[in-house]
């Protein structure tokens, strides 16, 4: 096994699956054995075992070998601390995840691009070796108006002032003015502690939903749905199920010390955070990160319970017992709230994690010979306000763009819509929203995946947590304060692009300093 195979694996991908950000599920027998034998010829490398890995004991534990958690321990092994992560999948990544296409291509299942402000991801990836190119992005976006009777679909341009937003009026203009409204207000909003905003009582007391649907001027149906489509993709729930302080934090997260945070920059692919993909798949960072922690990573070790003592820390996992002066857990919220406690959490931390329950978003690839949508002027990148699919991207991959790959998010009450359907109808429904975006060649795709986030054991969700209204006013001091020998990380955690990988590095780096300030 190459060093380059070492700490990921190939997801098997099974015909007749979809989904969003994630793994393949498994198709009918027939159709899977077809693929297996199709697929046969790219080598799925397994992940190492952790069994004779010797060593136990460390200066510091890091609980997830995703971005933040290997971006901690990079950070401590780098001022000479001893570190071990324990991760419980049997590959690093986290949220990222490759899947291979053979050829040393790959698409990616689950997050995909960085952009301007993200410097700390953006740095990393220089240390890394590892290069960006440009998202597809020429030619022009579609919106499909499904609302309408009949429906409609028109082409616009995103270089325009309305950027990623459909230029139909019923949609441009009332999106022109919430979005200015909602950059003003981000401002005023503390990153660090937004609860502390000065009208966090009132803006935490209502959801997104309501905020948007009082002060759209004038309102629309389509812009409604538009906007609920923003709110699936960016968040993988809807609008009213968002406090608007959570929303203009998010805003204003979406930038960088010198570069305030804007919505445009969120959900814009010129100048935003679609702007660029990374170079062998975004798991390459966390791959590459792991061969360098060499051993210090352990796969397939999930931890259950993390003990506390005056002199140190024991963590239980599924692979022995391992103890350390301190543990960084940089899981999503959620999942650090599964782990049991000894002495136990205190009361608010434990509420908190209650109340930062992960988005619902999966991500489907589907793969054609070429991106024949290129060759009618197209981006491949779509806005819906109906179907299951509503945001699409052209996600062919580097450097030849073949295979043609077609992404699309179905986050929300789609992605729900869909929990208890087969791979077979979940395929059916994509395509034919693919079908109707971009006409009858979308309707056989060579092949399909499906990566159900949701569906995933140790995210169960995706992109991030999705917090309602009174979290963050009630809860959100505890979501970065240390439990003694307990630090925090991962995205959520941060406080400039919350919910992305660069956010993810952020807190990685910040926990590993309380850390080392602590004198471990």
């Amino acid at each position: 096994m190459s060093d380059s195979s070492r700490y990921t694996r190939r997801t098997v991908i099974k015909t007749g699956a979809a989904g969003a950000i994630g793994v393949g599920l498994a198709a009918g027998p027939a159709e899977a054995a077809r693929h297996h034998r199709k697929s046969r010829k790219h080598h799925h490398h397994r992940a190492p075992q952790s069994t004779g890995i010797t060593g136990t004991s460390a200066q510091a534990i890091v609980v997830g070998a995703g971005l933040s958690g290997l971006m901690a321990a990079r950070q401590l092994a780098a001022a000479g601390k001893s570190v071990i992560v324990l991760e419980a999948r049997n590959r690093v990544g986290g949220r990222t995840l490759n899947h291979d296409l053979g050829g040393g291509k790959v698409s990616e299942l689950g997050a995909q691009f960085v952009g301007p402000t993200q410097d700390h991801i953006l740095k990393l990836m220089g240390d890394l070796g590892i290069g960006k190119y440009n998202t597809y992005d020429t030619g022009m976006n579609l919106y499909y108006d499904g609302v309408s009777n009949p429906p409609k679909k028109e082409q616009f341009s995103d270089s325009g002032p309305g950027g990623a937003a459909p230029s139909d009026p019923q949609v441009l203009v009332p999106a022109a003015t919430v979005v200015a409204q909602l950059d003003q207000m981000s401002q005023s909003v503390p990153l660090d502690a937004p609860w502390n905003a000065p009208n966090a009582a009132d803006w935490d007391s209502q959801t997104f939903y309501t905020w948007i649907n009082n002060n759209a001027q004038p309102n629309s149906p389509q812009f409604m749905g538009v906007a609920q489509t923003a709110s699936e993709a960016i968040f993988g729930a809807e609008l009213r199920d968002i406090s608007l302080l959570y929303a203009l934090f998010y805003i204003a997260a979406s930038g960088n010390e010198s570069n305030p945070g804007t919505f445009e920059r969120n959900f814009n692919t010129p100048n935003g955070a679609q702007m660029w993909r990374v170079i062998g798949g975004t798991q390459l960072i966390a791959i590459k990160m792991a061969q360098q922690l060499g051993n210090s990573v352990r796969l397939n070790t999930p931890v259950r319970k993390i003990t506390q003592t005056a002199s140190g820390v024991t963590v239980d996992t599924d692979n022995g017992s391992f103890s350390g002066k301190r543990v960084i857990v940089a899981t999503p919220p959620t999942m650090a709230g599964r782990i049991q406690y000894q002495p136990l959490l205190p009361a608010l931390r434990d509420q908190l994690v209650q109340h930062m329950p992960n988005g619902s978003l999966m991500k489907v690839d589907a793969y054609y010979d070429k991106p024949f949508w290129r060759d009618q002027g197209l981006t491949g990148q779509v806005v819906s306000n109906s179907g299951f699919v509503r945001a699409t991207f052209d996600s062919s991959p580097y450097p030849d763009s073949t295979p043609g790959v077609m992404m699309g998010f179905i986050g929300g009450t789609q992605n729900r819509a869909l929990s208890g359907k087969s791979d077979a109808e979940v395929k059916q429904a994509a395509l034919g929203d693919f079908v109707n975006y971009f006409g009858s060649q979308a309707a056989n795709p060579n092949d399909f995946v499906i990566q159900n986030w949701s569906k995933e054991e140790w995210n169960r969700g995706c992109p991030v947590s999705v917090l309602a209204p009174g979290t963050l006013l009630d809860f959100g001091s505890a979501l970065r304060a240390p439990v003694d020998r307990v630090q925090w990380a991962g995205t959520e955690t941060a406080t400039y692009w919350n919910g992305y990988m660069d956010g993810a590095v952020r807190a990685g780096e910040r926990a590993a300093a309380e850390v080392i300030a602590a004198g471990v």
